[in-house]
């Protein structure tokens, strides 16, 4: 499995959060976690109305070098 993790690793180290946490805690903490995760990828993602910083950077710097051409 992950980095020699077999299943009976993982067994324990249930066996054990059960026993730091308690059976009635870990619903409140996986929801808790959930809800940070879904924070983050909600914060992660560009509004509506805003373009990305990449985008933004690369056409501001495409219209002043066109303007910025001496004419003959």
């Amino acid at each position: 499995m992950l980095g020699g993790i077999t299943g009976w690793h993982f067994l324990i180290i249930l066996v054990i959060v059960l026993l730091l946490f308690g059976a009635t805690r870990l619903p409140a903490l996986a929801r808790s976690l959930g809800q940070s995760m879904n924070a983050f990828k909600a914060e992660m993602k560009p509004k509506d109305g805003e373009a990305p910083k990449a985008e933004s950077t690369g056409e501001a710097s495409t219209t002043t070098s066109a303007d910025t051409t001496p004419k003959p």
